[in-house]
């Protein structure tokens, strides 16, 4: 699939942003690890959510797919044999977390994925982390990525973990929730520390216990057990990004739903760095909404992205249409997303015409005048959304290739920003 953008000088309505993947899959492991049943109402319709549901029940777990939510059955914290591979997909979260928790059993768990999975998320900080605790992890090729093999199970001790990419810590914390006895975890260089929180959030909800010592060292029990429970998944802040960046770039006026700007997802950041930027933006705690109001000047500053590194291709977007100069430091995990996120926009922005540098760990991004042209999502949703921001206040057209990825985080993306008057258009076989 392909989009095709034109310029779009004013976009006007109410957009309700899709539900968190990021709760929406740690939602499905936890309640499959319940006792008894639980209900996750409004789950993400994606990709990912798919893959973390068959996961869980190769893991035991009984999941009912209904409407507007998941009936789930759990295992009461003692994972069944896996019978068959378990396919990540195009899941990080998915690919590290189901590892860990396949690291309870004696038994063998493979566990691959696509292409990005098997050759841009490395598994080494884990895998070490694992082996430290008496699971044999080993990558197939030797190369420290998926294909990979688990076989526990989980041993009470100490283990040490590199801790850049957060979701090799969340997994640890996970798995050593439910292992046979305590568990020490010692972090060097943690980062991502908003997405550490969200996930200590669940262990808090369920009442499991642990210490956090400055997301450094935790401790945990292990021996977990809590009863299912009933969920409703809150809007995503990472997708909110988008329809706030495309009012900013069109000057526009949008409002958007489902924003619960109390809720630990380290992506809100983003709406504050916007703010800072000089965007005019009311946010509502009591209705849950977000207003962005014309008369904001955008300035260009430097942000520190490492608690929101998902944020850092709508911000080079955003950066190209504001005064000055922007730097975004701090972002070397973006590497190893979905593709190495700051390369890859880097090299389709200078398609458009923007004046970006690449950094080491970031992006040096001047006020540009962009251009419409033909452009590649490199196959990362939040690439694909990116580019089409920018193409919305681009002279021209834009074509975006490989648009299908969209899908994993904001399936309802072509029809809600056409409904706002966006001239965004897809066609099929456009790759």
């Amino acid at each position: 699939m392909a989009q095709y953008v034109t310029r779009s000088s004013s976009l006007k309505g109410v957009i309700a942003v899709p539900t968190s993947k990021s709760h929406t899959l740690r939602a499905i492991l936890f309640a499959s690890m319940a006792s008894g049943n639980s209900i996750v109402r409004y789950p993400l319709p994606s990709t990912d959510t798919l893959a973390m549901i068959k996961a869980c029940r190769l893991f035991g777990a009984k999941i009912e797919e209904c409407a507007n939510h998941l009936t789930i059955t759990g295992v009461g914290g003692k994972i069944h044999h896996t019978e068959d591979v378990i396919d990540a997909g195009n899941s990080g979260i998915v690919l590290r977390f189901c590892a860990a928790i396949g690291a309870l059993a004696q038994h063998p768990v493979v566990i691959t994925g696509d292409h990005s999975i098997r050759h841009q998320r490395p598994m080494k900080p884990l895998l070490e982390g694992l082996s430290q605790l008496g699971v044999s992890a080993v990558s197939m090729r030797g190369d420290d990525y998926a294909p990979i093999i688990i076989q526990g199970p989980l041993k009470a001790g100490q283990t040490r973990v590199y801790g850049q990419d957060s979701q090799h810590v969340s997994a640890l914390l996970i798995a050593a929730s439910f292992a046979s006895g305590p568990i020490e975890i010692d972090v060097v260089d943690p980062g991502e520390k908003p997405w550490i929180s969200l996930t200590l959030s669940w262990l808090d909800r369920l009442g499991i216990l642990y210490k956090n010592n400055s997301f450094s060292h935790y401790s945990l029990a292990g021996r977990s057990r809590y009863n299912g429970f009933d969920y409703t998944v809150p809007g995503d802040l990472s997708s909110a990004a988008f329809p706030i960046a495309a009012a900013l770039v069109t000057r526009s006026e949008l409002t958007l739903h489902n924003i619960d700007m109390d809720d630990l997802q380290g992506d809100k950041e983003l709406i504050r760095v916007f703010q800072r930027m000089g965007a005019n933006i009311e946010i509502d705690s009591k209705s849950n909404t977000l207003s962005v109001r014309k008369g904001g000047s955008l300035q260009g500053l430097a942000v520190d992205i490492n608690d929101f590194v998902d944020g850092i291709v709508i911000l080079a977007v955003v950066a190209c249409y504001a005064e000055g100069e922007t730097h975004i430091y701090n972002g070397a995990v973006a590497k190893q997303k979905e593709c190495n996120r700051i390369a890859c926009i880097a090299e389709e922005l200078r398609k458009m015409g923007a004046d970006i540098t690449e950094l080491e760990d970031g992006l040096i991004i001047r006020r540009s005048r962009l251009r419409g042209t033909h452009v590649h999502s490199h196959h990362d949703h939040r690439m694909a959304m990116s580019l089409a921001i920018a193409g919305l206040g681009a002279e021209g057209e834009t074509v975006i290739s490989s648009v299908a990825c969209v899908a994993k985080t904001f399936p309802s993306f072509l029809r809600d920003f056409q409904g706002l008057g966006a001239d965004i258009k897809e066609v099929a076989n456009g790759e």
